[in-house]
């Protein structure tokens, strides 16, 4: 019996294409060093489709503890800044909300970036040191 491939799975590797394509571009040398790649576990990251791309380019991938939202970037650094500056705004259409959105994130400093995945480090070392339990903020 064949594993179906989900659309999801397949449009998780078009994004995975996208970023390659995004890392040839602007830092080339990267591909050639390696990637580092940290996502959790959800169906269309541990897809067979997604494990067959991943290995294909060679990409590493870091480790996830289950349930651990204090270790992903975006619930810990994005999400919150994301909230606060949508608190209050109403959208008359889809459109409007993804004009919106793709503007805050073109004028999101590169230091934004920067502080959240530095702040990953000492998270993953504090989740290490705690085998593995939630990280206090």
């Amino acid at each position: 019996m064949s594993k179906r491939i989900t659309p999801f799975a397949f449009r998780y590797c078009s994004t995975l294409d996208g970023l390659k394509e995004g890392i040839r571009r602007k830092r080339p040398g990267l591909l050639r060093r390696g990637v580092v790649l940290q996502h959790d576990n959800a169906t269309p990251q541990s897809a067979n489709l997604t494990q067959q791309w991943l290995q294909h380019y060679v990409w590493e991938i870091l480790p996830h503890p289950a349930h651990s939202p204090d270790l992903a970037p975006s619930d810990f650094h994005l999400f919150g800044t994301l909230k606060r500056h949508l608190r209050g705004m109403a959208f008359e259409t889809e459109d409007d909300l993804i004009s919106e959105l793709r503007n805050w994130f073109d004028n999101l400093d590169v230091d934004f970036f920067r502080v959240g995945i530095n702040s990953l480090l000492s998270r993953w070392q504090k989740c290490i040191d705690l085998h593995g339990d939630y990280v206090e903020k």
